[in-house]
Order: structure tokens, then C-alpha cells, then sequence
């Protein structure tokens, strides 16, 4: 869970309720995360808090799914949360070679922010709003402002509407399957070029 009192300027702002959230904010990630090179998708979060469950959430709703060029770590059968963050990013730079990560995290802030999506680049630094002192995590991020930061915060995630959550959730994987669909079309129009590349080259040798 971090805190934005403000997005930033560098990122894309998104809110829920456009029926066009999920092309938009697939746009965005299609222009900015590199065609050729596998995605980490990693969803910070736990089940145990109503507010905090978005990234889980996004996990499980893409392990649905067979995502050729994303792996996702965090869902809500394997949550990704404070206890085990550090020993997950071990693992990924371990398991794949230099990565390219995407964070997922909800957070708290103005009131005038809630149900809104932000995706930009850089590190998410999970825990912030809950004081907690844990790594930054990703090249690029997507923050949804689930409720208002400020004031009790562990009550305010607890008391977050997981309606409101489950919403904001649907509507970001649902946004990463497309991007998804649109890196695939994209590698394999670029194929045939690469297999003639590659043929011409065997003949020279």
C-alpha cells in the first residue's frame, strides 16, 4: 500500500468509471513497455485487508489467463505483501534475466483521487502509507487510489468497499490482457521479417 497525496506529472491518469479506462490505459502500456522483452507483473498486496487486496486481486484475474510475454508474481493465493517482498525480488532478478518490472499497488490519498488509475514509469514504494520501510519495486507502476490516505489508515483500508476494489481490479487486468493481445500482434506480424532475416543469414555462411 503506498500514498500519493498527488500523481505526477510524469504519469497517465485514468479514472474507473470511463467506459474507455481499459483501451486507454492499454495504450499506454503497449506504447511504453519494450515489445521484445518479457514483463514482470508484480501485484503488492494482501487478502487480509479489503483496501489493500487490489494487487492480489489484478494477480489472480491474470493467472486465469495464458499470458505469453507476462509472468505474474502476487495473487491472492500467493500475495505478494511486506513479509515476503524483498525474497521476491531476489527471486525474479534470479529467475529472469534483467528484468523489466511493472508494480502493482493500491493507495491512499485525496479524497478527490479515489477511483482513480495511474501508470507511469518508475518505482512503486509499497508500504509508505502504512510506515512501513520496504524496497522500491518496478521500472514502470500502476497506483489505484482505493480510499483517503492521512488519518488511521489501517482502519480505512479495513473499511474500504470491496466492490470499489474488485472494480478498479477488473478494470486493470482487464487492461493488461489487451495490452497483452497487442504485443502478440505485433510480434507476430515482425516474425516473418525475422525468419527471412535469419534464413538469408544461414545461406551466408
Amino acid at each position: 500500500m503506498s500514498r500519493k497525496d498527488k500523481f505526477s506529472k510524469n504519469e497517465h491518469r485514468f479514472q474507473t468509471d470511463d467506459p474507455s479506462m481499459c483501451d486507454k490505459l492499454s495504450d499506454c502500456l503497449f506504447q511504453c513497455l519494450p515489445a521484445q522483452k518479457d514483463i514482470i507483473v508484480v501485484c503488492i498486496g494482501t487478502d487480509r485487508s479489503t483496501g489493500d487486496a487490489l494487487g492480489p486481486l489484478v494477480g489472480s484475474m491474470l493467472r486465469q489467463h495464458t499470458l505469453r510475454g507476462m509472468h505474474v508474481y502476487g495473487t491472492l493465493e500467493e500475495p505478494v505483501h511486506a513479509l515476503n517482498l524483498k525474497d521476491t525480488i531476489k527471486a525474479i532478478h534470479r529467475i529472469h534475466q534483467q528484468p523489466i518490472t511493472l508494480a502493482i499497488d493500491a493507495c491512499l490519498g485525496k479524497k478527490s483521487s479515489i477511483g482513480e488509475v495511474a501508470f507511469g514509469t518508475g518505482a512503486l514504494t509499497p508500504g509508505a502509507a502504512l510506515k512501513k520501510d520496504l524496497p522500491p519495486v518496478g521500472d514502470f507502476h500502476i497506483s489505484g487510489m482505493v480510499n483517503v490516505g492521512g488519518f488511521m489508515e489501517y482502519v480505512v483500508l479495513q473499511n474500504t468497499r470491496l466492490h470499489h476494489v474488485m472494480n478498479m481490479s477488473a478494470k486493470i487486468a482487464a487492461s493488461l490482457k489487451l495490452t497483452e493481445s497487442k504485443r502478440n500482434h505485433e510480434q507476430s506480424e515482425h516474425q516473418p521479417y525475422q525468419d527471412y532475416l535469419a534464413a538469408t543469414k544461414k545461406q551466408q555462411q
